[in-house]
């Protein structure tokens, strides 16, 4: 008789998990997993494949991608931790069911914590003494057992360098406190006293006590960790990094000894008194510090992911700045000892001439540089001149408007004058990108002509810059550094594919971030365009080597073709949806362009009639929305900033003086401001607005214009204060001064004591504002 095989277990299924997790349907968790193995990317799925998702969009299928990979990594883990503490035999039944019903990995690492090789810890050596049967004794606790002494008598030995009793019973409650402090439900409850109770304590470390430093605030500090947002904590990190701060978190340590007590102690039992021994113990040199790495630990993660969104926001809003589009424009990247290298580009962003003027060299240089301006603006057509806003950017800009005045189009508005952000120019200038565009030109030349293209089109120029260089958010090297990569990528790629990227002027960095083609594919683009001409199609890329029919399927619909073969070809309809445009268009006896921004035909468009198995009322909608507005570029039009003329350092800003400026950057703390003076200004959260506001994006995003007013102005760290709020600014406030100690400590009584941040004005009160500057 032969036995019958042992069964296969089904693999592991992480739909159901995800879909409830996320509140989603399974059928659409189950498609968009399914699509995501296949090699379908986030952007095509959210635009073309809505009727297998529900209509998901981009954030919910990240997220059900990350969970689904978070729910597959926990459920590895989980067999190897079973499989682990099955072959030590100690896998019991109830063990085997608590290991299968956690759901995070936290909760997994607690339960097989006392299973895991250690160090040689007290524990571990008293049981090497052959103390572990007393440490059982002890955890017991039979309230019939033979007194602690007796029991622990028969465990002296000499050779196992267990002298006497004392030392016996010693090492019994090293082994029971690693015990306490290694149980999963004790390591819990400690994580959730101090999320709920405790507070972080700050000082200044005795080598910086009397020195000044930028984390001054923090001398003498203390927050609930239940209040305190994530720039503050990554801020405190910061100084503890540099060795300026030392923190510590607090909780009452005798509550929670007393709850272990309550909860473990057997008071009729002989054993009673080495039990609270133990207990006190376990929490005093184990649990405390075991459980606040945890807690350090969690705060991190929980302050980058808060950081991270911030960051990811800011980029998004930077990314679709309004262009100014397919203009001539004057870039000039200002500069005193080396001059202002200036540059012109045409529409394409193609670089025609460029010459070098120095404005700090006497009158005589002054007179040549107005005179390769004017001839500049002369022999182009120049709309704008891109000014970078560096060192010297402002007086570079009032030298441009002097000669301008000598132009009767100025008259009309043209050409005109806008700062343009430095940000990362020094690094694309230098990066293998530029030497590839321009092998013959300076750093300094190629970084004018970044300037230039990126007022031009700015998501097309930022995206040949590690997103990371932009400069979208403060402690960006804080964080933990794959997550912030990863979030910066999906917001470029969603940038990129949400605008379209026009195929026959695209560089090879903008066509990289086009869904499923990546930097090979792309480069091979503009060999194949550069060498055979324009693309006349879509269906043109399939000529392209690496070009194969997935990848084609992925990238079509986010490339534009204007004046291609096909009038579809600009829009972002797809070509595989192609034939169903045409059969709609035959049905109603027009050509297919007859059918673009015609609203009158497509509003009475019986949808019903070309329903199929893949074609809902979903794709449906998005082709008639496309066809009312084909390739309509979804950022907003371009409204230079307004800057005031006898506004330029920081010594000419005052009190109460009224300025229009532009966000730079939102933070959870307020918003920065460019005036017009280099340096940016805060607006804290308090002062964005006469109503209370918890979320500064809730009123601000970056690049918005703003109008605001001075509060304060620190000329020692550079630094200024701004408001949105209406009424009176007090001139005769004193700026920035230091903001009063705190208490430290806990209470007696177990209860923390809560410190609420000092009253706010500008940056005078504000414990974290110091850190903060550009």
């Amino acid at each position: 008789m032969t036995s019958s095989p042992e069964a296969v277990p089904a693999p592991f299924d992480p739909v159901p998990s995800v879909s409830k997790e996320l509140n989603l349907p399974a059928s659409s968790v189950r498609a968009v997993a399914s699509m995501l193995a296949q090699g379908d990317t986030v952007p095509f799925i959210a635009r073309y494949r809505k009727e297998a998702t529900g209509g998901l969009d981009e954030v919910a299928i990240r997220n059900i991608d990350e969970r689904r990979t978070y729910v597959l990594e926990l459920e590895a883990r989980r067999a190897s931790v079973l499989s682990e503490i099955k072959s030590q035999g100690k896998l019991t039944p109830a063990l085997e069911a608590k290991l299968r019903g956690v759901g995070t990995k936290a909760e997994l690492e607690d339960l097989y914590l006392p299973f895991k090789p250690k160090r040689r810890t007290r524990a571990v050596i008293a049981k090497e003494r052959g103390l572990e049967p007393l440490a059982e004794l002890l955890w017991a606790q039979d309230p019939q057992g033979v007194a602690p002494e007796l029991a622990a008598a028969a465990f002296v030995s000499v050779e196992k360098d267990v002298p006497d009793v004392t030392a016996a019973l010693a090492g019994a409650r090293d082994i029971v406190a690693e015990r306490v402090a290694e149980d999963a439900e004790v390591r819990r409850h400690a994580r959730e006293t101090y999320f709920r109770e405790g507070q972080i304590e700050v000082q200044k470390t005795s080598e910086h006590q009397e020195k000044v430093t930028k984390f001054d605030a923090y001398a003498s500090f203390a927050e609930p960790l239940a209040q305190i947002p994530s720039h503050r904590y990554l801020a405190i990190r910061r100084g503890e990094t540099e060795g300026v701060l030392r923190a510590s978190l607090v909780i009452d340590k005798e509550a929670l000894t007393a709850r272990l007590l309550a909860e473990r102690l057997r008071a009729s039992s002989p054993w009673a008194l080495q039990m609270a021994l133990a207990i006190k113990d376990a929490v005093s040199r184990l649990l405390v510090h075991f459980v606040e790495v945890d807690v350090r630990v969690e705060l991190k993660l929980s302050a980058d992911r808060g950081a991270i969104e911030v960051f990811a926001k800011n980029l998004r809003e930077l990314l679709l700045s309004a262009p100014l589009g397919t203009r001539y424009v004057l870039g000039i990247d200002p500069g005193q000892r080396t001059g202002c290298k200036c540059t012109v580009v045409d529409e394409t962003g193609k670089l025609l001439e460029y010459e070098t003027i120095y404005l700090v060299q006497g009158d005589s240089a002054v007179e040549r540089a107005k005179k390769t301006l004017r001839d500049l603006l002369g022999r182009h057509p120049i709309v704008a001149i891109a000014v970078g806003n560096g060192t010297h950017g402002r007086e570079t800009e009032a030298f441009a408007r002097e000669v301008l005045k000598e132009f009767e189009l100025v008259k009309q508005g043209l050409p005109f004058v806008v700062s343009v952000s430095e940000a990362g120019a020094s690094i694309y200038s230098a990066s293998d990108v530029a030497r590839e565009e321009f092998p013959e030109l300076d750093l300094t030349i190629r970084g004018a002509i970044s300037i230039a293209r990126r007022l031009q089109d700015p998501l097309a120029e930022l995206v040949k810059l590690d997103p990371k260089s932009i400069g979208v958010g403060q402690y960006q090297h804080d964080v933990f550094q794959a997550f912030l990569a990863k979030k910066l990528d999906e917001v470029v790629e969603s940038c990129v594919n949400g605008v379209g990227v026009e195929l026959n002027t695209a560089s090879a960095s903008l066509l990289s971030r086009v869904a499923g083609l990546g930097a090979s594919v792309a480069k091979r683009i503009v060999q194949h365009r550069n060498e055979k001409g324009a693309f006349k199609s879509r269906k043109a890329l399939l000529e392209v080597p690496g070009m194969g029919p997935k990848t084609f399927e992925q990238a079509a619909g986010f490339v534009r073709v204007r004046g291609g073969e096909h009038p579809l070809d600009a829009s972002a309809v797809h070509p595989e949806r192609y034939a169903l445009v045409e059969r709609i268009a035959k049905d109603l006896g027009v050509p297919v362009v007859s059918l673009i921004g015609n609203a009158e035909l497509l509003r009475g468009l019986d949808r019903a009639r070309y329903v199929t198995g893949d074609v809902g009322s979903f794709t449906l909608d998005d082709i008639c929305q496309e066809l009312l507005r084909p390739g309509r570029d979804p950022r907003e039009g371009f409204l230079p900033p307004n800057f005031r003329d006898d506004v330029r350092t920081l010594e000419d800003l005052k009190p109460g003086m009224a300025l229009e400026g532009v966000v730079t950057n939102v933070t959870a703390f307020g918003a920065f401001v460019d005036v017009g003076v280099h340096q940016d200004g805060l607006v804290h959260v308090s002062q964005l607005a006469d109503r209370f506001v918890k979320d500064p994006s809730e009123v601000v995003k970056v690049g918005d214009r703003v109008n605001v007013r001075v509060l304060e102005v620190d000329l020692e760290r550079k630094r200024i204060a701004l408001t949105r709020k209406s009424g009176a600014v007090a001139p005769d406030k004193p700026a920035f001064d230091k903001p009063a100690p705190r208490a430290r400590g806990v209470k007696p009584t177990g209860q923390v004591a809560v410190k609420q941040p000092p009253a706010v004005n500008g940056f005078r009160n504000n414990p974290f504002a110091s850190h903060f500057k550009r």
